[in-house]
């Protein structure tokens, strides 16, 4: 990769700079091999680049000595050329509230079926899958759930009967934790019991941390037992008493909904928590670990980074086939 003086900071720039095949794959060999290009099938260093086809090969003898950067990665069997996934990936990760498929199809030049298949694969490269506790040193936790999706009464008895809706007020169920200037944590449940809260959002916060939440009943019963102090907020009281509130992980859950409703339009429940993945992502990633704001470059390098060793394929996605798990 060429200095970081001269790498884009810009969507424009990185267009520009990507244009060059080569810049492309200098990043993305970079990222992967820092300490030089590694055969993905033995390990081997022993490795040529045949340049007129833009591949290396492995000098062992084995099947698939011939390899791209693509190989191992999201991009695996794409024929769509890397400047366009690179372009996709700086629009969906740095894109507040998203980028539409039908958007990235006009801009890229692919079809609207491409960029669909595109940005989920991108978007499995946004999951972080490992993740520091919340909470830490006694920091302050706020927990809470919101629904997500139209009214069932409203949807068409086809869209009932293929999403198996018997309640007429179902809606897909979001809970989340955030820590007071610091991360968040959101994952999509099946319903908002004590036993949920405590195997989904208890293993997210470390013991000791102080957790805000509303009056719900759930939560209270949940922390009974729990090595945390709980504060409640009465909201058929008040919004904030004082510190107490959760204000923060409400911020979240409007900047989740704004996507999901002004960018992406309809998101079926089956996909849900790609897209939940994807704002938390964005908002994971606002800062650095000292506290500073993260360019859109450094933001868009953080994905490229982890792309290696994850794989979508359109059975996966559609549901013909069970997703593997990374």
């Amino acid at each position: 990769m060429k200095e970081q003086s001269s790498f884009p900071q810009t969507l424009a720039q990185a267009i520009r700079y990507f244009a060059d095949l080569n810049n492309c794959i200098d990043f993305l060999a970079n990222l992967r091999w820092p300490d030089g290009v590694t055969c993905p099938k033995c390990g081997s260093k022993e490795v040529s680049y045949i340049s007129t086809r833009r591949i290396w090969k492995c000098k062992q003898k084995h099947d698939h000595r011939q390899f791209s950067a693509k190989v191992g990665t999201i991009m695996e069997d794409s024929p769509i050329p890397l400047n366009d996934w690179l372009t996709a990936m700086w629009l969906i990760c740095n894109c507040r509230n998203g980028v539409s498929s039908y958007e990235i199809a006009r801009d890229l030049g692919v079809t609207q079926k491409s960029a669909w298949f595109m940005a989920h694969r991108i978007r499995l490269a946004m999951q972080n899958g490992s993740f520091v506790k919340l909470g830490g040193n006694g920091g302050t936790v706020e927990v809470d759930e919101t629904y997500i999706g139209g009214k069932a009464r409203n949807m068409h008895a086809k869209v009932r009967r293929r999403r198996n809706v018997k309640d007429i007020h179902a809606k897909s169920m979001v809970m989340g934790a955030i820590e007071r200037g610091g991360k968040v944590y959101a994952q999509v449940v099946s319903n908002r019991k004590k036993e949920t809260i405590k195997e989904v959002i208890f293993p997210a916060i470390e013991e000791g941390a102080t957790i805000h939440t509303d009056e719900f009943p759930a939560y209270i019963y949940a922390t009974k037992d729990a090595e945390f102090e709980h504060k409640v907020i009465n909201h058929l009281e008040r919004y904030v008493d004082g510190n107490i509130h959760t204000n923060g992980i409400e911020n979240f859950w409007s900047c989740l909904k704004r996507g999901l409703g002004g960018t992406y339009i309809a998101v079926e429940p089956f996909h849900l928590f790609r897209y939940v993945d994807e704002q938390a992502f964005r908002f994971n990633n606002r800062l650095d670990n000292s506290g500073n704001k993260l360019t859109d470059a450094e933001r868009f390098t953080v994905v490229a980074s982890q792309i290696v060793g994850k794989r979508l394929t359109f059975k996966e996605v559609t549901g013909k086939v069970q997703e593997m798990p990374f």
